[in-house]
């Protein structure tokens, strides 16, 4: 009897401890999450503020010369193709000489 009393005894005492140290698992779990919480939106306003201070202080985009030729002479020959093609048409239906 004393036994029974001393075993039961102790199954609550284990279950009470137990129940203690799930308690103080999970304190310690919140606060590890608040803890990534503040240190990733300080990060966040971090690379945020970065990138704003980059795209002020940016410098102006470098035009290659041939880049700038290149598309310089397409545009010139996308207007002359237009007026060869309508000269010829012309010239197919006997209107120009």
């Amino acid at each position: 009897m004393a036994d029974q009393k001393s075993d039961a005894a102790n199954a609550q005492f284990k279950k009470l401890q137990r129940a203690a140290d799930g308690r103080k698992a999970m304190s310690e779990y919140e606060t590890e999450v608040a803890a990534i919480a503040a240190k990733t939106a300080r990060l966040r306003a971090a690379r945020l503020a970065k990138e704003a201070e980059d795209k002020l202080n940016a410098p102006p985009p470098v035009v290659k010369k041939a880049a700038v030729k290149k598309a310089a002479k397409s545009k010139t020959k996308a207007a002359a193709a237009p007026l060869s093609d309508y000269l010829d048409q012309q010239k197919s239906t006997g209107r120009t000489s």
